[in-house]
């Protein structure tokens, strides 16, 4: 039996609906400039067979809001897997986080990956002040941080290690918001489960 693995990507909030207005009237578009997914996309390539990678693309990433993904998440309950792996990266690991601080799930959850996850964030997506049902419903829990990160600060990674004292925190250097298309790391740590 494949494992199964839930992949949810980030997004942007916004603390105004004027401030997300005033960035799409400013942004600079180009319409050849396309982000694939990178490592996201490739996972299912790297892990082999023995691997079934969902990659869920949640609504409004551009103006992301907390209620509107929790809703999002929930459809796929029915699709959960005992023993299941998930990941998130950036708002994504986020929104992991916090779902799995306030709710339980019906499945065993053998990994969670938190890739240069933001701690501290609008739209909803506030933590709250524990995390500790997130390690209680997690086997293993990893966090993956860059120091260099232009998108979430090095800071937030520390946060997300000191509020889950039982995660193993992975420190790079050069690897800024984790935006290429291998991720060797995680997928060693997947295989390891």
């Amino acid at each position: 039996m494949k494992k199964q693995i839930i992949v949810i990507g980030g997004g942007e909030t916004w603390n105004t609906y004027e401030d997300y207005i005033n960035y799409l009237k400013n942004k600079e578009y180009n319409p050849y400039d396309v982000y694939d997914g990178g490592w996201k996309q490739t996972m299912q390539e790297y892990l082999g067979d023995k691997y079934d990678v969902l990659y869920i693309k949640m609504p409004s990433r551009s103006n992301a809001k907390y209620i509107e993904w929790k809703i999002w998440f929930e459809k796929l309950f029915p699709y959960f897997e005992d023993k299941v792996i998930l990941v998130g990266h950036s708002l994504g690991a986020n929104f992991l986080a916090k779902y799995l601080a306030e709710n339980l799930i019906d499945v065993t959850i053998v990994q969670l990956h938190l890739v240069a996850g933001c701690f501290d964030v609008t739209g909803g997506f506030n933590l709250p002040e524990s995390l500790n049902k997130v390690e209680e419903q997690c086997k293993d829990v990893f966090i993956y941080h860059s120091k260099d990160d232009c998108i979430v600060n090095f800071e937030d990674g520390q946060k997300y290690a000191k509020a889950l004292p039982s995660a193993k925190f992975i420190k790079f250097e050069n690897r800024n918001h984790f935006l290429q298309s291998e991720f060797p790391e995680i997928v060693q740590n997947i295989k390891n489960s």
